[in-house]
């Protein structure tokens, strides 16, 4: 199995989230379960790549050669496609991946989620759509969800077809899961 991790190509403000996604490629390398990502050595992205690698676990960029130097591309990953845009990235990450994740990030992280998720909505491909609240990074997105669908512009069971975690365990049993469904 593969998961792409959408996450941030920085640490961000605070060193828990760098540590989830460290705890996050540990788990997905323990438990055999390769991992698509953006690519780079910096950030979250960096943090979950280089926890992996750590353990044995199989690794695989996707980054366009326009970002290689500034997002600063991981030089030991298991595999690095290097692609001509970001359209052919986001393409290439769902081909290879059976299910996606999202840690905290800031707009390509969110942009990333809501296309794939969008994708799934739209039956371009049934594979699970999930996010990893790291200490709550989420609950004004979700509830702004919950608020859309209050509000009739996203039908309840596309909402809940968003798989929400607050730890790395129950996301990759809820993945699991869904994907044996």
């Amino acid at each position: 199995m593969r998961i792409c991790v959408y996450c941030g190509s920085s640490a961000g403000a605070r060193p828990l989230h760098a540590a989830a996604a460290a705890r996050l490629g540990a788990e997905l390398a323990d438990a055999d379960i390769a991992i698509v990502y953006g690519g780079a050595s910096v950030g979250l992205m960096g943090a979950l790549a280089d926890a992996a690698l750590a353990r044995g676990g199989e690794v695989i960029g996707v980054m366009p050669r326009a970002l290689a130097d500034r997002e600063l591309a991981h030089d030991g990953l298991s595999q690095l496609h290097l692609v001509d845009s970001m359209h052919e990235r986001k393409a290439l990450m769902a081909q290879l991946a059976d299910a996606f994740v999202a840690l905290p990030g800031g707009l390509g992280t969110l942009e990333e989620l809501f296309e794939i998720w969008t994708w799934a909505r739209l039956g371009q491909h049934r594979k699970p759509c999930a996010m990893l609240n790291v200490d709550g990074y989420y609950d004004g997105l979700l509830g702004f969800l919950d608020h859309a669908v209050g509000e009739g512009f996203i039908r309840a069971e596309h909402r809940a077809g968003l798989l929400v975690a607050h730890d790395s365990d129950s996301l990759v049993t809820g993945i699991r899961a869904a994907l044996a469904v």
